[in-house]
């Protein structure tokens, strides 16, 4: 499984459920949308020359902007599996994959970290 496959898999298990984990999908969504937006304005200072220092400045936002998306989908991950595990919801594993081991979540952790 590709890290964007992942990263689907882990925010798919999230629709359809409680308020509080819409909640969450809507902030990693918005995280990510703020992060695109940074990325056009980063594209654009870059093309047009932009002052190094304002450059760098964006490109520090968008990578916090992305840790921060991907903070919250691995500790969701981790409170879904771990924390609140569901016999159920195990079964019902979407069709993509399995639900993710210990050992995923550890290996997803560290590839970000």
């Amino acid at each position: 499984m590709t890290p964007n496959q992942t990263a689907g898999h882990l925010t798919g298990h999230l629709t359809g459920q409680s308020a509080d984990q819409l909640a969450t999908q809507r902030k990693i969504v918005n995280r990510l949308r703020r992060a695109n937006g940074q990325l056009e304005a980063l594209i654009t200072a870059v093309e047009s020359g932009g002052d190094c220092r304002a450059v760098v400045t964006q490109l520090a936002a968008v990578s916090k902007a992305i840790d921060r998306a991907t903070y919250l989908i691995l500790a969701t991950a981790m409170q879904r599996c771990l924390v609140e595990p569901d016999p159920a919801a195990a079964a019902a594993a979407d069709a993509a994959g399995q639900p993710l081991s210990l050992e995923e979540l550890e290996r997803l952790f560290l590839m970000v970290s």
